[in-house]
C-alpha cells in the first residue's frame, strides 16, 4: 500500500464506518444461506422440481464471481464509495425482483443480478476497513469483520425458515429492502474516498476479456443447471455448452496472458501458493456449498421438517466456527498455516464421515455435534489458507490475487452444488434398483408387511384400496430409504475429497513471519 495511502485518515469515526459497511456485507453473505432453506417452498410456487430451484443459489454464485474480478477497476473508475454504494443498490433493488418472482426464469435472472450486485460488497467492505483503522487497530477491525461474516451463515438459515414458515418465502428476499437502504443511509453520511481512488487513472476496460469471461462462465452455468435434468453429454444444447467452455476458456487465458492491462492478471498463478491455495480453496467451496444445500433439503424432504426446523437443525455449522474463529486467529501467528489447514481439512472429513450415519429416524439434535465440529473444521482452514495462499505476494499483487481466489471459492461452490445434487439423484435409482431385488414375493418380511399395512387399510377402505394403499407406503419407504443413502454417499465423497486436500495442504511454501494480511 502506498505510504500516502497510510496516514489518509477519514472524517467520519472509523467505528461507523465499520457499522455501514459491515451491514452490507452481513446482508450479503447471510443472502448466500437465507434461500437455501427456501428451496423446496420455490420449487412449489414455481411449479418447478427440487433440483430446478437449486438453481436459485448456483445462478447466484456464479454471477457473484462473475464480477469478483473487475471490482478492482470499477472502483478506481467510477470511485470506491460511488461503486460500493451502486452495487449495494442493484443488489437490493434484485431482492426485490426475487421477492415478487412469479416464475422460474424471472426469479434466475433477479438472481443474476443480485449477485453481480453482491460481487464487490465483501472485497470493497474489508479494503475500507483496512484504511480506515490506524494499523494497532486493523486486527480488532478485521476480526469483528470476520466475526460477523461467520453469524451471517448461521442466522440466515433460521431466519429464512422462520420468515418462509411465519409469511412466504418471498420475504426471505424482501427482508434485504430495509437493510439495503439503512447501508445506503449509512454510507452515503459516512464514506468516502482515499485520496488515491479521487485521482485514479484505470486505463481502458478490458473489455474482451470480461466477455470471454462471461461466456466461458455462462457456459458452465449452463451445464451446471441443465446437465442433470438433460443427461448430460447425452444432450447436444449440453455438448455444445461443453465446447463454449473450453473454447472461451482457452481463448481468455490467451487473451489474458498475451494483453497489456488484463482483467485478471494470471501471471499471479506462477506463485505456488496462490496456486495451490487456490485448488484449496475451489475444493473447500465444492464442500461447503455442497452440504449447504443437501441438508435442509434432506430435513424438509425426508423428515418432514418445517423450513424454520430445518434452518435450526443446519445453524450450529455457524456456531462451531465462532467457537473455533478466536482460537484459529491466536494459533496462526504461533504456528504453522499449513498444518492448521491440514488439520481443518482432516476434521472436515471426519465430521463428513460421522455426518454419513444418519438415518429416517434422527432427532433435531441427532447432527448438532458433527454439523458444529464441520463449522469448527472451517475456521481452521479459511484464515490461514488465506493467509498462506496470499502471505508470500507482494502488496501491491494482493488486489488481484485475492479476486482469483474468491473467484475459485465461489466457482468450486457452484460445481459443489451441481455434483451434490448430480450423485444425489443418480445414487437414488441405484439403491433404489439394488433395493427391489430384495423385495420380491419370494420375502417374507416384504409379506409380512404388506400383510399388516393391508390390515390397517382395511379398516378405513375395501380390501381393493387397502391392498393399493399398502403398497404405496412400501414404495413411499422404498424411495426415502433410497434416496437416504443417495444422500449419505455425497456426505462419504465430500469426506473422501476433503482427506485428499490434507496432504496437498503441505505442498504450500510457509509464509514469512509479519506476511501480507489475508485479503478476502
Amino acid at each position: 500500500m502506498p505510504g500516502g495511502a497510510k496516514q489518509w485518515k477519514p472524517k467520519a469515526n472509523p467505528w461507523l464506518i465499520a457499522v455501514a459497511v459491515m451491514i452490507a456485507t452481513f446482508m450479503e453473505v447471510m443472502d448466500t444461506s437465507i434461500a437455501s432453506v427456501a428451496v423446496p417452498y420455490i420449487a412449489g410456487s414455481t411449479a418447478s422440481t427440487t433440483d430446478e430451484a437449486e438453481w436459485v443459489l448456483t445462478v447466484y454464485l456464479v454471477a457473484n464471481a462473475l464480477f469478483l474480478p473487475s471490482s478492482n477497476y470499477l472502483a478506481e473508475k467510477f470511485g470506491r464509495k460511488r461503486f460500493l454504494m451502486a452495487s449495494i443498490g442493484v443488489f437490493t433493488f434484485a431482492s426485490f425482483l426475487c421477492g415478487i418472482a412469479p416464475s422460474l426464469g424471472f426469479i434466475l435472472f433477479a438472481r443474476a443480478l443480485q449477485g453481480a450486485g453482491g460481487g464487490a460488497l465483501q472485497p470493497l467492505s474489508q479494503a475500507i476497513l483496512i484504511e480506515s483503522f490506524p494499523e494497532e487497530k486493523q486486527g480488532l477491525a478485521l476480526g469483528l469483520y470476520a466475526l460477523g461474516v461467520v453469524l451471517a451463515p448461521v442466522i440466515g438459515p433460521a431466519f429464512g425458515g422462520y420468515l418462509t414458515d411465519a409469511f412466504s418465502w418471498r420475504w426471505a428476499f424482501y427482508i434485504n429492502i430495509p437493510v439495503g437502504i439503512l447501508a445506503l443511509l449509512l454510507q452515503a453520511k459516512v464514506l468516502e474516498d482515499p485520496p488515491r481512488f479521487r485521482h485514479a487513472k484505470p486505463g481502458k476496460f478490458d473489455g474482451i476479456g470480461f466477455g470471454l469471461l462471461a461466456i466461458w462462465i455462462a457456459s458452465l452455468q449452463f451445464i451446471l443447471d441443465k446437465g442433470q435434468e438433460d443427461d448430460w453429454f447425452g444432450n447436444k444444447l449440453i455438448c455444445w455448452a461443453a465446447a463454449f467452455v473450453v473454447t472461451g476458456f482457452i481463448a481468455f487465458l490467451i487473451h489474458e496472458f498475451t494483453h497489456k492491462k488484463p482483467l485478471v492478471d494470471l501471471r499471479a498463478l506462477a506463485n505456488r501458493n496462490l496456486a495451490i491455495g487456490c485448488g484449496l480453496v475451489f475444493a473447500l467451496g465444492g464442500v461447503l456449498y455442497g452440504l449447504t444445500t443437501i441438508l435442509p433439503v434432506f430435513y424438509q424432504t425426508l423428515l418432514g421438517y418445517s423450513a424454520t426446523a430445518a434452518g435450526l437443525a443446519v445453524s450450529p455449522r455457524g456456531l462451531g466456527s465462532v467457537a473455533a474463529s478466536v482460537l484459529v486467529g491466536i494459533l496462526v501467528s504461533k504456528m504453522d498455516p499449513r498444518k492448521i489447514v491440514a488439520a481443518g481439512f482432516a476434521v472436515l472429513g471426519l465430521s463428513g464421515l460421522w455426518m454419513g450415519s444418519l438415518t429416517l429416524d434422527i432427532s433435531p439434535n441427532s447432527l448438532f455435534w458433527p454439523i458444529t465440529v464441520s463449522g469448527l473444521a472451517l475456521a481452521m482452514i479459511f484464515v490461514p489458507l488465506s493467509k498462506v495462499a496470499l502471505g508470500t505476494l507482494k502488496p501491491a499483487e494482493t488486489g488481484n490475487a485475492s479476486g482469483i481466489f474468491n473467484f475459485m471459492r465461489n466457482i468450486g461452490g457452484s460445481i459443489g452444488i451441481s455434483a451434490a445434487n448430480t450423485i444425489s439423484e443418480r445414487h437414488f435409482q441405484s439403491h433404489r434398483n439394488e433395493n427391489v431385488h430384495w423385495l420380491s414375493g419370494a420375502s417374507y418380511l416384504l409379506r409380512r408387511q404388506l400383510n399388516a399395512l393391508t390390515q390397517r387399510m382395511s379398516l378405513h377402505a375395501g380390501p381393493h384400496t387397502a391392498t393399493l394403499r399398502a403398497y404405496s407406503i412400501t414404495n413411499s419407504s422404498l424411495n426415502s430409504q433410497a434416496q437416504l443413502w443417495a444422500y449419505v454417499d455425497v456426505l462419504r465423497y465430500f469426506a473422501l475429497l476433503s482427506a485428499i486436500c490434507v496432504p496437498l495442504a503441505f505442498l504450500l511454501k510457509k509464509p514469512k513471519a509479519g506476511g501480507t494480511p489475508a485479503a478476502g
